[in-house]
Parts: structure tokens; sequence; C-alpha cells
């Protein structure tokens, strides 16, 4: 690990390995803790290279605020990132991110700073936004991670990136708790041992808002109103706020229809706590991950028709736009005219009753079901989907279906990065001696031939070394799914136990 403290040292340091190398940056404020070191832990997993940021951000703190008190542990958070992998820390002074004064801001939408923290911290957000914005621009990562906890926060960078159209993918980590259920925050550090008991009731309160949710209340004021009266029964715990806006667009909401973001913020003696849960009605999503040859498709499809979900046939996208750009008569190397052409094409996905096509694909209106199948198309469908730009406008796409819910989606990285929010994440693996078995059998009935099983074992070796490894969409295990290994099993018995999960979940919401 490699401590910078100037942007010149920074930027040549990244500048030497950035070539063909994912960036992952994790801005954060010092004092690390449990909360930090999950997301520098997922950032280094998924990175080639992690660059945390520690600066302690005077443009973000009121003239009443802990600025000088702020804790500060250069050292320690040192060591602790160079534990967890990290190849580069950026430290910078003050003087080195802000030579100009006053320097240039960014000022993010009004109603998205005039809500929950912000109509109590003037100023606060337009300096997140601004140190946000120099920190991206200096070490231009491939992606960047913040905290739901800092929900309000979350919601402004995303808007951030997407109106500066800056290319980078922004990831959520999840909140991380004490066993006690306390978010973790460096200012817990403030808290005496009796004030930090006092400050449970904050999670509490939310966990007793979410119990009613799951039961079927949708009213604003009545949630706000259980939070509000579990806080009470804390008397040394100064309520700030207790809001329910959009998790995106933080518009107040009087009712959830799909999805709310419950914030509140508290005073446990002169420590400002702030905590949230996100409440979400929409029908559940289960992804399905794991290597090919572990039976994911079929798996897929049956539980779509199982549990009349929708199965989300992303190969059928990929399929829908290759024949798009084949009709266009566009070059397979012009990616340029082809990430033009798919961002304004608009592809349905409709369920059917036939088992051979269980969804009907559109693209445009058409209807390309069959079309897509053709060997013109599986000729081309793997060159189309290697090109950044589409996955990313297909990923899209594909979490613009997940917001309505109810559907089940297979892949290399559905769980991790498609819908990490999903209800249900299952990884599907099997032995490459078993997978090499399935394959062989497979092409005997097909074929009518026989093929060398140590090949096979060996072109699957070579293949999920490959998945696991290449730049754009690695296969990967969320960390919170279920593993099912289909060795031995047939494909209803696989069924069946995803099924089991499902019902498990989600019998008792339902």
């Amino acid at each position: 690990m490699r401590l910078f403290t100037t942007i010149a040292g920074l930027r040549s340091a990244i500048d030497r390995q950035r070539q063909d190398r994912t960036i992952g940056l994790f801005p954060t404020m010092g004092a690390l803790h449990s909360g930090h070191s999950l997301a520098i832990e997922r950032a280094v997993k998924e990175n080639d290279i992690v660059v945390v940021s520690i600066f302690v951000n005077p443009l973000q703190f009121g003239p009443n605020e802990d600025l000088d008190q702020y804790p500060r542990q250069l050292e320690t958070d040192c060591q602790l990132c160079e534990r967890l992998g990290v190849k580069l820390v950026f430290a910078p002074t003050t003087a080195e991110l802000y030579e100009h004064k006053p320097t240039v801001a960014v000022v993010p939408p009004t109603q998205m700073i005039s809500v929950l923290c912000g109509q109590f911290r003037a100023g606060h957000f337009e300096g997140v936004a601004t140190i946000v914005t120099k920190l991206l621009n200096i070490v231009q990562p491939t992606t960047a991670y913040f905290g739901e906890k800092d929900a309000q926060q979350l919601a402004i960078v995303r808007r951030l990136i997407a109106d500066l159209n800056i290319p980078v993918e922004i990831k959520a980590i999840p909140i991380v708790r004490e066993a006690s259920g306390l978010a973790y925050s460096s200012r817990n550090q403030y808290l005496t041992p009796e004030e930090k008991q006092r400050a449970l009731i904050l999670s509490r309160s939310l966990q007793e808002a979410q119990k009613f949710f799951e039961s079927g209340v949708r009213d604003a004021l009545e949630l706000i109103g259980i939070v509000k009266q579990k806080l009470t029964r804390e008397s040394q715990v100064k309520v700030q706020y207790v809001e329910l806006v959009h998790p995106d667009t933080l518009k107040p909401l009087e009712k959830i229809e799909e999805v709310g973001l419950l914030a509140i913020a508290c005073f446990v003696g002169s420590t400002r706590l702030i905590d949230n849960v996100i409440l979400r009605s929409r029908a559940p999503i289960i992804a399905i991950d794991g290597p090919a040859g572990a039976g994911k498709s079929t798996v897929t499809r049956r539980i779509a028709r199982n549990l009349d979900l929708l199965y989300l046939d992303t190969g059928a996208m990929y399929r829908a736009v290759t024949w798009l750009v084949m009709g266009s008569e566009i070059s397979l190397s012009d990616e340029p005219t082809i990430a033009e052409l798919v961002s304004k094409a608009k592809i349905e996905l409709i369920p059917d009753d036939s088992w051979e096509f269980p969804t009907s694909v559109k693209i445009n209106g058409e209807d390309v079901t069959r079309a897509i199948r053709s060997p013109q198309v599986t000729a081309n469908v793997s060159a189309i989907a290697a090109m950044v730009s589409v996955r990313q406008q297909l990923v899209k796409q594909q979490q613009r279906w997940g917001d309505r819910g109810g559907v089940v989606v297979e892949g290399r990285d559905i769980g991790t990065n498609v819908f990490p929010d999903a209800e249900l994440k299952i990884y599907l693996t099997a032995s490459v001696g078993e997978r090499a078995k399935r394959r062989a059998k497979e092409f005997k009935d097909t074929q009518q031939q026989e093929i060398d099983i140590e090949q096979l074992k060996k072109e699957i070796q070579q293949r999920d070394d490959r998945d696991s490894k290449r730049q754009i969409a690695p296969l990967k295990k969320a960390s919170d799914a279920i593993e099912i290994n289909t060795d031995g099993l047939t494909i209803e018995e696989v069924v069946q136990q995803v099924i089991s999960l499902y019902e498990q979940k989600f019998s008792s919401k339902t």
C-alpha cells in the first residue's frame, strides 16, 4: 500500500497502472470502522486497484458543527487499509484540494437538499457534491462506493453522476450494524456507554415501523407516527426529524406505492446520529448466478413458470439488439454507432404460455422471438454482448424491469451488479466433473457421438477462469447468496429447493 498526499503523486501512481484495469474509489473522512471495512473488502474483491480517500472536508461542516473535533487517526486507518488489500490511500491537505478561495462549488437540486439533513445543515450537501466531483475527476474510477446509511448523500451522488454524465458506476454499501443493532458511525466514538445504550432506540423505532409496513401499512403519517411514538420512550434522545421520502428523488411521500426511505436524525446527548430503512412493496426478485453448465437457464424458466414470475431473459435481450444491429447493416466493429442504436431501442419481454419460448421478445415493436434464435444471431451475439456500452444500456433496462418486481433472472453477476437488492439470491454451482458429464450426455443425445470427458473438463475449467476474471460482468457470488451445489440432483430437485427457499422467505408476508 502507498500513501499519497498530493494530486500529482496519486495521478501518477494511478496512470502507471490504469491500462485495462478496473479502479474502485471509496471516499471517506477517516476514523474507519466495521462499516467502512465492509465497503473496502467489497471494493478490493471487485476491482484491480482500490483507492481509499481520507479527507475531513471542511465544506460540508457548518460553523457550529464538529469539524475540529471530528476523529482523525490516519496511521490506524492506513494500517487497516493495508490489511484489507488497498493499493492506494489519498490523504490530501485542505490546501491541496482547495487551492483557490472561494472555490467553484457544485450545487445539487434544491429539492434534494431541502429535506432530511439538508434543512438543518445549510451548505452541507453542496460541500459533499463538490468534494465528490473533485475526487471523481482526480481518480477517474471505474466504480465508486457509498454507504446506504448516508441515504441522502447517496441519492445526491447518483443524481450528480447522471446529470453531469460522469462515467462511473455507483455501488451502494448496506448499513452495517453492531450486534446491538446500532448503525456503525465514526461519531459513535463520542457516545458514553449510557448514551450508546439510549441510541439503540433509533434502529428499534425503524424496526417497529418496518413490522407495520410488512403487515400492510403504507400511509406516511402512520409510519412516521409509529417511529415518533417509539422514540418518545427514550426521554434523553432529542428527535430532529422523522421523514418518509422516495429514496431516489427524495420527494416526500404521502403513501408508499413501490418504495420509500424512512429516515431519522436524533441527538443523543450532544452527538447527532442518523439511521434509515428502505421500505419496498414490490414483488420479490430472484437472482440466480453461477458458472456455465450448472443448469441456471432451465431451472430459472421452471421457477418462473411454477411461481408465476416473469422470466427476465437477459440473453434474449442481447440477441434482440444483435438482430437489430445486423438488420441495420452496421459493422460489428463500429461500437459508437451500435451504442447509439441500442440506447434508442425499446425492448419488450412478454410472458408466454409456450414452453419453448416462455418469454416473447419485441424490439421497437417488432416480434423477434424466433428470429433471434437464428444461427446468424447466435454467431454474433457474443461480440455485441462484450461491448461495455451495450451492456451498460441493457443493464439499465433490466433494472427498470426490476423496479416492478416479480421477476426471476439468471446470469453471472445478477446478484452483485444488476440486482444487488434482490430479495432472494441463489448461486447454482456444480463440480467441473459433474458439468462435464452433463455436457457429454447432452452432446451424445443431440449429436449422436461420444466426446472426450477429460477434454471437456479442461474446457469448462478454462471457461470458469475466464468468466471469473473478465473485466466486463465477471462471474461472482454475492455475499448474501445461498449456494446450491447441484451435483447428483435432478433439475426438478433443484427447482423445488429454490421454490422452498422462496416460500420460506415470503409466504409469511403474502
